[in-house]
C-alpha cells in the first residue's frame, strides 16, 4: 500500500513539475539533490535501494523531456551529465554503492535522430565486478559492462557516426580502472559498444582499459581532436610488476593518436601540447 502511495505522489510531483514534458522546474532538481544526499548518508542498504528506485523514476521521466539537450542539471555532484561537441549524444550516469561491496551502474544514452521528432532512449545498468573489461569483443545493451563515463567525443568510421568516450570503473575493490571506449549504432539502432581501433603496436583492440592502485589516481583526457593523453602506470616497486593493484603514475604521459584511421599507441609524449 505505501509503495502504491509513493507512486501516486511522484506522478502528481513530477506532472506538476514538468508540462507536457518540456519544462524542467527547479522543483525537481530540489528533489534529485535531496534524494542524492540521503543516498550518500544513508547506510542502510534496503533503503539506499528505496532510494534509489526514486532517483531512477525522476530520471526515467527527465530523459524523455523536450529539453533533456539543453538543460542541465547544475547542483547534483552524483549525477553525471556529459553532452557531445555535435550536439547528438548526451549521456546520464550515477553509480549506487552498498554496505556489502555490491554495486550498480546506471546509464542513459539520449540520442537525436534524424527522422523521428523523438530522441531514441537507451536504459542501462550494469552490476559491479571484479573482472576486467575486456578489449578483445564488443558489448551491446545486454551484456554491457558498467561505468561511469566523464567526456566524449563525435568521429567517424567509414562515414558512419560514432563517439569517443572516456570512462572510469570502480568495480573491482583493489584496482580502478579507465576506459576508451567507442560507441556507435547499428542501421537498426542498436547500441554497440567497441572498434577495432586501437593499435598497441602488438594487437589491435576493441578499446583501451588501464588498470590501477585503487587508491591512486589516473589523468586520462582528450588533449585535442585526434589526441588522448595519459598517465604512464608502472609498479610501485620491480617485484610488484604485473599486479595492476600495485600500479600508479609515473609523472610521464602516454598517448593513443588518430592516425591513418586507427588510434596508435605512443610512449612518452609531451602532455603540455594544446589543442
Amino acid at each position: 500500500m505505501g509503495h502504491k502511495l509513493f507512486n501516486i505522489f511522484f506522478f502528481i510531483f513530477f506532472s506538476s513539475c514538468m508540462v507536457s514534458g518540456q519544462t524542467i522546474s527547479n522543483d525537481v532538481s530540489q528533489e534529485l539533490e535531496k534524494l542524492y544526499s540521503r543516498l550518500v548518508n544513508n547506510y542502510n542498504d534496503n533503503d539506499r535501494l528505496r532510494i534509489n528506485d526514486s532517483i531512477k523514476l525522476f530520471i526515467d521521466r527527465y530523459v524523455v523531456s523536450d529539453t533533456v539537450f539543453t538543460h542541465r542539471f547544475t547542483n547534483l555532484r552524483y549525477l553525471g551529465q556529459i553532452s557531445s561537441p555535435d550536439s547528438l549524444l548526451k549521456i546520464i550516469t550515477w553509480n549506487l554503492v552498498l554496505r556489502n561491496g555490491k554495486g550498480t551502474y546506471f546509464c542513459y544514452f539520449i540520442k537525436k535522430t534524424e527522422t523521428e521528432n523523438k530522441n531514441r532512449i537507451y536504459s542501462l545498468s550494469g552490476e559491479y565486478r571484479e573482472d576486467p573489461v575486456r578489449v578483445d569483443t564488443i558489448y551491446t545493451l545486454s551484456d554491457w559492462y558498467g561505468a561511469l563515463y566523464y567526456d566524449l567525443r563525435p568521429f567517424a568510421i567509414d562515414n558512419e557516426p560514432c563517439w569517443v568516450l572516456l570512462g572510469i570503473d570502480y568495480g573491482n575493490p583493489f584496482i580502478s580502472r579507465k576506459i576508451i571506449e567507442v560507441l556507435s549504432f547499428t542501421p537498426e539502432d542498436s547500441i554497440v559498444f567497441g572498434k577495432l581501433w586501437f593499435d598497441t603496436g602488438e594487437l589491435i583492440n576493441f578499446r583501451a582499459v588501464f588498470e590501477y592502485a585503487s587508491n591512486g589516481m589516473m589523468s586520462l583526457r582528450f588533449a585535442s581532436g585526434k589526441s588522448i593523453v595519459f598517465d604512464h602506470l608502472v609498479p610501485f616497486s620491480p617485484s610488484q610488476q604485473g599486479d595492476r593493484q600495485y600500479y600508479g603514475p609515473d609523472y610521464s604521459n602516454d598517448a593513443y593518436n588518430l592516425e591513418n584511421g586507427l588510434w596508435r599507441l605512443k610512449i612518452n609524449v609531451d602532455a603540455r601540447n594544446k589543442e
